[in-house]
C-alpha cells in the first residue's frame, strides 16, 4: 500500500506517519517512510533515525533529475531492496528516505524534489504486505505536481482549526480527480473540538479516527525525541485503510 499523508502545516502529519510506521512494523510488515517535505527536519527524530542523504544527490544535483532523465533510472520498477543503502536509514522493519531538503538560502526552489517524488512513487513496486508512507509538505502543491496520482489512498490530517476544516474539502476534491480514496484523521482534538469538526466538515463520513492531544507525544515532539507512544486510535486508522 502506498499511503500519502497531507494537511496544513503543524497538523501532525509527521506524528501520524511515525505512529503508523511503528504500528505496521510491529505487525511484521516492511515499512518505507518517504520524507518529501523539503522544509521539515523533524520526521527522522520522531522515528529515532538519522536523517539520510538527500535522494536528489543520487542524481548528482537537482538539475540532474531533469537532464539525466530520472525516470530512466527506475525503468522496470524499484523494490525496497533497490534503494541504495547510503540514501536511507533503517531500524528493524522501518526504512526512511528523504527526497530532498532546502539546506541553503538562495539554492533555488523545490521543483526537482517534487518531480523526483512523483517519479519514484510511480515506479516503486511493493511486495504484498509492504507499506509506503509518504509525509508531504504542507498544503496541496503535491497534488498540483501529480504525486498523489500514484498513491493507493490519501490520509488527510486535520487539527482543530478553520484552515484544516476548509482544506479537507479541497483535498477531497483533488483526490477525486485522481480517483483516490480519502480518509480524514482528526488530530490533537478534545471531545468538544471533535464534535464541532464532525458537524462542520462537509465530508465528515470520511473521518476514520480522532486522536487526542497526547502530552507524551507533544513533549517528545518539542524535545525532538523519538515517539514511543502507542495510541489505540492508530488501530482504527489501519482497520479503515484495510477495508
Amino acid at each position: 500500500m502506498k499511503l500519502i499523508l497531507c494537511g496544513k502545516g503543524g497538523c501532525g502529519k509527521s506524528t501520524i506517519a511515525t505512529l503508523l510506521a511503528r504500528s505496521y512494523a510491529a505487525d511484521g510488515k516492511q515499512v518505507l517512510v518517504v520524507d518529501s517535505d523539503e522544509s521539515n527536519f523533524g520526521l527522522h527524530r520522531q522515528l529515532g533515525l538519522e536523517l539520510p542523504e538527500d535522494f536528489t544527490h543520487y542524481f548528482g544535483h537537482k538539475k540532474g533529475i531533469y537532464a539525466d532523465g530520472a525516470a530512466d533510472v527506475f525503468e522496470g520498477g524499484w523494490h525496497l531492496s533497490d534503494i541504495p543503502a547510503e540514501y536511507s536509514s533503517v531500524d528493524g522493519n522501518i526504512r526512511l528516505m528523504a527526497i530532498g531538503k532546502i539546506h541553503d538560502a538562495g539554492e533555488g526552489c523545490a521543483c526537482a524534489m517534487g518531480s523526483l517524488n512523483r517519479i519514484f512513487l510511480e515506479h516503486l513496486v511493493l511486495e504484498e504486505g509492504d507499506v509506503c508512507i509518504v509525509d508531504t509538505e504542507a498544503g496541496v502543491e503535491h497534488f498540483g505536481r501529480g504525486v498523489d496520482k500514484f498513491a493507493d489512498a490519501i490520509l488527510m490530517v486535520a487539527d482543530p482549526s478553520y484552515e484544516s476544516i476548509m482544506l479537507t474539502d479541497k483535498i477531497t476534491e483533488m483526490a477525486e480527480t485522481f480517483g483516490k480514496p480519502v480518509y480524514i484523521v482528526l488530530n490533537k482534538v478534545d471531545a468538544d473540538q471533535e464534535a464541532v469538526m464532525r458537524e462542520t466538515i462537509r465530508n465528515s463520513d470520511k473521518i476514520i479516527a480522532a486522536l487526542p492531544a497526547d502530552k507524551g507525544i507533544l513533549a517528545a515532539g518539542l524535545k525532538g525525541e523519538a515517539l514511543t507512544a502507542e495510541l489505540p486510535e492508530v488501530d482504527a486508522i489501519k482497520a479503515a485503510l484495510t477495508n
